[in-house]
């Protein structure tokens, strides 16, 4: 058995991972990040980013559909399933080159093979070990699915359903939340007959319920079944088709059904437990500084219970690097993370929803919705939508909500007015240029600080 010692092991290298080992090296630390797979994790090569090629694909196929009413003649042929596989491959082939570029150039030795968590800060991978300093725990997630729900055949996850080489003519999504809503966007508009299962009462409960409620309004206009607040009761396939029976006693047939009920954290036969790791439900828990319940190991990702982000990863990682080496850095509260359903219409939110303000803050809460039709740039490229801000009574901004295309975009000047606590009468002599987007946050600002522009 070789052994192997650096200031710092990583174990998986997804978002939280390489994000981690970089800064680290950035403080002069000598790294290692063991990954199975290949790094990048699922964000890179399953999940954010090829995901988010079949949404601009689906972008394109929905405006050359809608080109006639801006003048540009047109006409949708078809999807090629082939090409679109190809484009979508493309982008993730030059994002992972361009990592692991970047990890030869920070020095960063990556080690390629599966790890298992050792007692005295090492992680063995074959006949190897790898010894820190510190250890950090990054191994990412995986689907999850429902009892008595086999995942195979036509019962896809969302890696299956990315690896589809056909447009399927109808599908069931078995979900409501992010990953089930974007992939009914993407299959609506590739054209085929979609149909949402949500066993509560909305799509994306846990945003505010204006955006569920404008989504599933939005959902409704392009033709995508929704049946919310009902369960599945089982599932059966043939080499045909797939049938899902609910528990009120509908049945729906289609060619491919999506299970998307959430991620859970890959922690399992991992060694944590042996190693003194504490989970609770798989999570592995951690305390305000991301340290493990095992002294110089800690925890980044997925595998940390709260919002399942790559973008949340990268900060954890960054953090707990600095924390390593004695900065002292500021963490940054999960309700000031900010988050995006990329579907059309897209939605995004930080902070504080409406109803949780006023469990927090009681009947002390002000709040105001802008609608997107009084918006010159979203009239433009033809989307509706709002803007809800919630406020404490003659205090911060606690909550930013957004819904339409594109509003993702925006999502970044809500955190920075949830992140520093900012008053609307701070924000509402800030100029946002015209047209654009923007000035839809800006309209809702100038009306929570009690002068309102365009808006009655």
């Amino acid at each position: 058995m070789t052994e192997h010692t650096f200031d710092l092991v990583v174990l998986g290298g997804g978002s939280g991972g390489y994000a981690t080992a970089i800064r680290a090296t950035e403080l002069g630390r000598s790294v290692a990040v063991i990954e199975k797979d290949r790094v990048g994790g699922t964000c890179l090569h399953r999940g954010c980013i090829p995901t988010k090629a079949l949404l601009h694909t689906a972008e394109v196929a929905d405006h050359v559909r809608s080109a006639a009413g801006v003048g540009v003649t047109a006409s949708l042929e078809g999807i090629d399933a082939t090409a679109v596989t190809a484009y979508r491959e493309g982008i993730v082939a030059k994002k992972y080159a361009g990592l692991l570029g970047l990890l030869k150039a920070r020095g960063i030795t990556v080690v390629e093979g599966e790890g298992r968590l050792l007692a005295d800060r090492g992680v063995a991978v074959g006949d190897d070990v790898y010894r820190g300093a510190d250890v950090v725990l990054a191994t990412g997630s995986y689907s999850r699915t429902l009892p008595g729900l086999e995942i195979g055949g036509r019962v896809l996850t969302s890696e299956g359903a990315l690896a589809l080489d056909v447009v399927p003519e109808r599908v069931i999504v078995l979900g409501g939340g992010v990953i089930g809503v974007e992939f009914a966007s993407v299959w609506r508009s590739f054209g085929a007959e979609v149909t949402i299962v949500e066993a509560l009462d909305r799509l994306v409960p846990n945003e505010d319920i204006a955006l569920s409620k404008g989504l599933e309004r939005a959902f409704r206009k392009r033709g995508i079944g929704q049946k919310l607040g009902v369960r599945y009761a089982s599932v059966s396939q043939t080499d045909a088709a797939v049938s899902l029976t609910l528990e009120d006693g509908t049945v729906l047939e289609a060619d491919y059904l999506l299970v998307a009920v959430g991620r859970g954290p890959a922690t399992d036969g991992l060694g944590f437990d042996e190693a003194g790791v504490a989970r609770e439900r798989g999570f592995v828990t951690v305390d305000e500084r991301l340290q493990t319940s095992a002294a110089h190991i800690w925890a980044v990702g997925d595998i940390v219970r709260g919002l399942q982000l790559a973008h949340r990863s990268f900060q954890q990682g960054i953090f707990v690097a600095e924390q390593i080496a004695g900065l002292s850095p500021v963490a940054v509260p999960e309700a000031s993370i900010p988050r995006i359903t990329y579907s059309s219409p897209e939605v995004a939110s930080v902070g504080l929803t409406e109803a949780q303000a006023r469990e927090l803050h009681g009947e002390g809460v002000q709040t105001y919705e802008y609608n997107l039709a009084g918006n010159a740039k979203s009239e433009i490229i033809g989307t509706a939508g709002l803007v809800k801000v919630v406020r404490t009574e003659s205090g911060p901004i606690v909550g930013v909500h957004l819904i339409g295309d594109r509003v993702g975009e925006l999502i970044t000047e809500g955190q920075l007015a949830v992140g520093w606590e900012a008053h609307p009468e701070d924000l509402a002599p800030l100029i946002h240029a015209h047209p654009t987007q923007s000035e839809a946050l800006g309209e809702a600002f100038l009306a929570l600080a009690g002068k309102p522009l365009h808006a009655l």
